[in-house]
């Protein structure tokens, strides 16, 4: 099948590749020209603009969009509305809110041009073993997608999810309970960390033994076992966590629903929290603390060190009479 791929990088590109393997004729567009040409060399047709993309496609054309959420996004899919004819269909395949692709999907149903939304999951090891794939649009357009989508995906690895929105709405989901999935396993390495057995125990270990029978084993989980093997103190990064901006959507909608989604929000926020090393909202807590109850404070300066220090090491100061809380 021949199909354009728009945005070559760190999955974009290696779903092209896996498209290029499976027999289709990919052609490729990337702002940046010199990685198109990079993947040219590997056997694909490539152009330096969206003008020479459309040209190059026999209609009715698929086009496949894996790029950043938002402005590029918005910008391509605006442009290649321009340039498409009725009967071209547009996968989004990045992270974008489900509204959005309702609202794209409007504007260019009205030049009779169509559209479909895939979530997708599979990071690095997509090339290889396949990425899982959650889709949104008309039945139509789903089957025309088929041969793309088996070539994509490991057996059994994609779904029509329902109509335009609906691809986006899971992967959206599914994220969610991915920032949840992670926080839990790192408040409980932490709490394993702090605990008594602490300097002994063998993170890498426990989740190598986790993943062996386990109900908590997982992919993820696998992931973390790699990272303790190659750093287990984990001393060459940082706790400074960012979000695609998926988790925070999943708990608008839960917001909105008025579905309980108490560790996705969590999850949540503990990543704003992360990315502050002195976090105000904690000094305001110890402060208070300190204020209604008498309970002592760390000086600034002294809390990365009393961070680190083993349980039983350090003792509170002795409250105020009658501190409570």
């Amino acid at each position: 099948m021949q199909i354009a791929m728009v945005g070559l990088g760190r999955m974009g590109l290696n779903m092209a590749r896996r498209l290029l393997r499976g027999g289709h004729q990919v052609v490729a567009h990337n702002r940046t020209y010199a990685r198109t040409q990079e993947f040219m060399a590997e056997g694909a047709a490539g152009v330096q603009s969206l003008e020479e993309l459309v040209a190059a496609l026999t209609p009715p054309r698929t086009l496949w969009l894996m790029l950043p959420e938002g402005k590029p996004t918005e910008d391509n899919v605006q442009a290649l509305g321009d340039l498409l004819a009725p009967g071209d269909l547009l996968v989004d395949g990045g992270n974008t809110f489900f509204r959005d692709d309702l609202r794209r999907a409007g504007a260019l149903a009205e030049q009779g041009i169509h559209y479909c939304d895939a979530g997708v999951s599979g990071g690095m090891w997509g090339l290889e073993e396949g990425y899982c794939l959650m889709v949104g649009g008309a039945e139509e357009d789903f089957e025309r997608l088929h041969p793309v989508l088996a070539t994509l995906a490991p057996p059994e690895g994609f779904l029509h999810c329902g109509p335009v929105g609906a691809g986006h709405y899971v992967k959206m989901v599914h994220n969610g309970i991915e920032y949840g999935m992670m926080e839990a396993y790192g408040e409980g390495m932490e709490l394993l960390r702090a605990s008594p057995y602490g300097e002994t125990l063998d993170l890498r270990a426990v989740a190598h033994l986790w993943q062996r029978g386990s109900v908590v084993r997982s992919w993820l989980l696998g992931l973390l076992e790699d990272a303790l093997a190659k750093d287990p103190d984990l001393d060459s990064i940082s706790g400074y966590v960012e979000d695609s901006g998926e988790g925070r959507w999943a708990v608008q909608q839960a917001v909105e629903l008025g579905v309980a989604a108490d560790a996705l929000a969590h999850a949540v926020f503990k990543r704003f929290l992360s990315r502050e090393t002195d976090a105000f909202s904690n000094r305001v807590l110890a402060a208070l603390r300190n204020e209604f109850g008498g309970h002592a404070v760390v000086p600034a300066g002294e809390a990365e060190r009393s961070a680190h220090a083993g349980a039983g090491e350090t003792k509170p100061a002795t409250p105020a009479p009658g501190a409570r809380g």
